[in-house]
């Protein structure tokens, strides 16, 4: 079949897909009863122990440390890659990123998948994306725009942004937008909000905050909380400057006072919103979750408890703070070690709100059983895996996307090749083989990890008992080989239901 077959038939079946959803939502419509207001918000290289609660030395997250103290604390909530972009894809699919091609920071995701403003705009849901994007571009042409992704109205940048962040509004020209960029996300998901609750609409409101990514601008009352570091930590760093937008090298502590400072601002923005929620009354119907979209970046990591940073298979490059805060549910604060990521966000929104999945392959899983206190143990294990697309970029593929619709327009302060704006790419695949399965990888099957690296001496594997070493320190795979064969056949089966997916087939159906 060829590629423009395939397309037309992937937007046949989707059409579809929601025109059955579309008619048995408004079938049960009156019989279903209130839905929350649904807010989801994600920081931007915010790893896990980058938070009070967790027991950080420096950083101060007072609104953060107050929803772990009386919501439901996620303490094992990885982002579905150790980057950005593929995080993404996975949270707003609740698919393994690497099936829509989404492999790395600045490939988009597919215009066939479906997402989770898909769903809920055809429950009725009003849906608003605020802050950064980052799955292809935001202007309105673009075939996975926030718009064309489904949602109602965004607010929204191609990558990620500072102070002053240079914004487009429903996929407009861009504009620059005066003041610290989480108060400006949250200012304008408040104004949707209440714009919902007034129209009787429930909402979802999707917040990508574009902190606490390098470059780093603080605001002055956030440096003076952390005006020692510099004297603490001289070690040098490498990130980009603000003045320039190229890469510059400077004293750690220096860094880390403004990384920090971000934070604090986010943080501060969280609670302006959390009590914005309590004045209009609708805080205990509201579903308030927060994340990061992989583990901190490698210049600001510490160094433990996990090891690894951004961009590592290891435990430090997708553990990531995890919180849900929703009285009417979770009605006492309750900490929780299931193991959960990116991914399940769209399959436990489909339970709650008894929504019909996506008729495709999902790698996310159900947690309302966590949500509502019960036992669990994920049913598959968890897949992280950093694929390697040299292979694919050798056979000079076709794009799936018209290149002049993958051009991005908001500018950003880090340049490359000399430009301060991105653009996205996705490529289509025709066949795949086993050299396709290559890649860093790891599977995490409760307690254990399997980790697959690929070395000077070939493919490595590695076996973690993550609740007696949750550091990684310790290599058991001489002594479990019957456990690495298993999850060895586990890890394969899943990359070959992946390869499939990536060429296309599931949008066939």
């Amino acid at each position: 079949m060829n590629n423009d077959s395939l397309r037309g038939r992937a937007t046949l079946g989707l059409g579809r897909w929601l025109a059955v959803v579309t008619m048995a939502t408004i079938a049960s419509a009156e019989t279903s009863p209130p839905r929350p207001h649904i807010i989801l918000m994600m920081g931007d290289d915010h790893g896990w122990e980058e938070t009070g609660y967790h027991g950080h030395p420096h950083v101060k997250t007072p609104v953060l440390d107050e929803m772990a103290a009386q919501g439901l604390r996620l303490d094992r909530f990885h982002s579905g890659h150790p980057n950005c972009s593929p995080t993404r894809a996975s949270f707003l699919t609740g698919r393994h990123p690497n099936r829509m091609g989404t492999f790395a920071p600045g490939w988009s995701c597919r215009p066939e998948e479906i997402t989770i403003a898909h769903l809920l705009t055809n429950a009725g849901y009003r849906c608003g994306h605020f802050g950064k994007w980052h799955v292809g571009p935001v202007k309105a042409a673009s075939p996975t725009s926030p718009g064309s992704m489904g949602f109602r109205t965004w607010l929204s940048h191609d990558n990620f942004f500072e102070t002053d962040p240079v914004l487009s509004r429903d996929g407009g020209p861009p504009e620059k937008y005066r003041g610290e960029s989480s108060a400006i996300l949250v200012e304008e998901a408040i104004r949707f909000i209440d714009q919902s609750v007034a129209a009787g609409e429930p909402s979802l409101t999707v917040i990508w905050f574009g902190s606490p990514h390098e470059p780093y601008v603080g605001l002055p009352e956030d440096l003076a909380l952390y005006d020692h570091l510099p004297r603490l930590d001289t070690t040098p760093a490498r990130l980009t400057s603000v003045e320039t937008g190229r890469p510059v090298t400077r004293p750690r502590g220096e860094v880390l006072r403004e990384r920090y400072a971000e934070i604090t601002a986010m943080d501060r923005a969280i609670g302006r919103l959390r009590r914005h929620l309590t004045e209009r009354g609708l805080k205990r119907d509201s579903l308030v979750f927060y994340c990061g979209d992989n583990g901190t970046s490698a210049e600001s990591a510490l160094g433990g408890p996990h090891r690894g940073a951004k961009g590592s298979v290891y435990q430090g490059g997708t553990l990531v703070p995890g919180l849900i805060e929703w009285p009417a549910r979770i009605d006492r604060p309750r900490t929780s070690n299931a193991v959960a990521s990116t991914s399940d966000i769209l399959p436990t929104l489909c339970s709650l709100l008894e929504i019909q999945p996506p008729d495709r392959p999902l790698d996310g899983v159900d947690l309302t059983p966590v949500i509502a206190g019960r036992e669990f143990q994920r049913p598959e294990p968890l897949l992280v895996w950093i694929f390697e697309p040299a292979r694919l970029l050798k056979s000079k593929p076709a794009p799936w996307i018209d290149p002049e619709l993958q051009k991005g327009t908001t500018p950003l302060a880090k340049l490359m090749g000399g430009r301060a704006t991105r653009d996205f790419t996705n490529y289509r695949m025709t066949e795949v083989t086993d050299d396709d399965l290559a890649g860093d990888r790891s599977l995490i099957d409760g307690r254990l990890e399997l980790v697959v690296r690929r070395g000077r001496q070939g493919e490595t594997r590695e076996l973690y008992d993550l609740e007696a070493d949750p550091g990684e320190r310790v290599d058991i795979a001489k002594q479990r080989p019957e456990e690495v064969d298993r999850l060895s056949k586990i890890l394969t089966t899943r990359q070959r239901s992946i390869l499939r997916s990536l060429t296309g087939d599931d949008y066939a159906r």
